[in-house]
């Protein structure tokens, strides 16, 4: 419903840990028109330049608290709210190259009222400012 806003523009960075870039960050957002509880998201893809990030190294951040994918499904105390930008992470040393980049993001949702998994898929040319 709201795919073509997942993708936030202007918010591809490398991350930065002392002199070492360990990895890459991006704005996204719900493609859904309610928020919900972060136990319910149920995966978040990440791909740059057709290589898909390992889920074990993309974390979710929503109002200052970071969550590994793989901490989603027992984290019942915390929301992602409707047109609210999370901050996803990717663990990739060495990061980004500086420039354009092809980033594809598809998050599947569980949606209390449907039988099959939600969610959406955006795909956006983000370039890194180096």
């Amino acid at each position: 419903m709201f795919d073509k806003y997942i993708i936030v523009e202007d918010t591809l960075r490398n991350v930065m840990a002392g002199d070492d870039i360990t990895g890459f960050q991006l704005g996204v957002r719900l493609p859904y028109y309610r928020g919900l509880g972060l136990s319910m998201v149920e995966d978040v893809q990440v791909t740059v330049d057709g290589e898909t990030a390992p889920a074990e190294s993309v974390s979710l951040m929503v109002h200052g608290n970071t969550y590994k994918l793989a901490d989603l499904p027992d984290v019942f105390d915390d929301r992602w709210e409707m047109g609210e930008v999370a901050t996803i992470s990717v663990e990739k040393p060495g990061g980004l190259a500086g420039g354009e980049h092809e980033v594809a993001v598809r998050e599947r949702l569980r949606i209390s009222y449907m039988p099959v998994p939600g969610g959406g898929a955006d795909q956006k040319m983000l370039t890194l400012r180096e």
